[in-house]
């Protein structure tokens, strides 16, 4: 038995070949069967007649096709968000547009509208990452396990959700199985999550988690780089910066107990800009 050339093997191969051999040009669109001869007098088959062309279709009207496409709805088009969010003048008037909102695909999947918990009088805000399944039910964030660590770690700086905190996300609504939200879904939400701030306008902003800090602070870097700086974050609504600090989600505390000392070190910065802040 004769053994394939094993330079031939694969199309990468027989081209390869192909140029050891010399060829480096197609001529002609159709190829040439090189073994049929047609002997020393035999003409050239002559070309098939050529076929009537049929006539093209008639295109659709214009607004048959457009009648045949999706209609987007005007809660997602582009812009939307954002004027539905500067519309709102008050935290409540806010909230009423978060909870009509169609423009993010996770409300349909999720039980309730998760907005904010605490004191929106409060001085200080914090901003966490998205709902899980025990705020999905109770429609508040951060009511979970790593909620009561985030209590516990806000009482030990002398803050509370009840009296001088308040709290919410950048997403409203939680993700199916718990998974981080897209980017899609992130930017569906972000201008309320921006006018949010700007209702409120405290005089600390602390991020709770890498995907806040990061979305927020608009610097795609890890939360153990975020973590431990002062920022300054502005909109054209806020009248004037408002110190930022990025800290370790609870959740994460929880995996990785040895980074509570850091949070700690963050939490002790934190308080310490609260007092040194004037009251606006």
């Amino acid at each position: 038995m004769i053994e394939a050339d094993p330079r031939l093997e694969g199309p990468v191969q027989l081209l390869r070949w192909y140029a050891d051999a010399g060829v480096d040009e197609a001529i002609g669109e159709q190829p040439i069967n090189r073994y049929v001869s047609r002997g020393p007098s035999q003409p050239a088959a002559p070309a098939p007649p050529a076929q009537p062309v049929p006539a093209p279709i008639a295109a659709a009207p214009v607004s048959i096709v457009r009648e045949t496409l999706p209609q987007v709805p005007p809660a997602v088009a582009e812009g939307s968000a954002t004027h539905i969010a500067q519309a709102a003048h008050t935290v409540a008037e806010l909230k009423a547009a978060v909870e009509s909102f169609t423009g993010c695909g996770l409300k349909q999947f999720a039980s309730r509208t998760v907005f904010a918990d605490g004191n929106p009088e409060a001085r200080i805000m914090f901003i966490g990452e998205a709902p899980g399944a025990d705020e999905d039910r109770q429609g508040l964030p951060f009511v979970g396990v790593s909620g009561k660590l985030l209590d516990r770690m806000l009482g030990s700086v002398g803050l509370s959700r009840t009296e001088n905190a308040y709290i919410t996300n950048i997403v409203f609504w939680r993700p199916p199985g718990n998974r981080a939200p897209t980017d899609e879904e992130i930017a569906a939400c972000l201008p309320f999550v921006q006018r949010h701030i700007e209702l409120v306008d405290p005089a600390v902003l602390v991020f709770v988690g890498g995907m806040s800090a990061k979305t927020l602070l608009a610097k795609p870097l890890g939360i153990t780089k975020l973590r431990g700086r002062w920022y300054e974050y502005e909109t054209p609504g806020l009248s004037r910066p408002i110190p930022a600090m990025a800290l370790f989600h609870p959740a994460y505390l929880l995996r990785s107990p040895q980074q509570k000392r850091f949070a700690w070190r963050d939490l002790l910065a934190i308080k310490q800009k609260l007092n040194e802040t004037p009251v606006v």
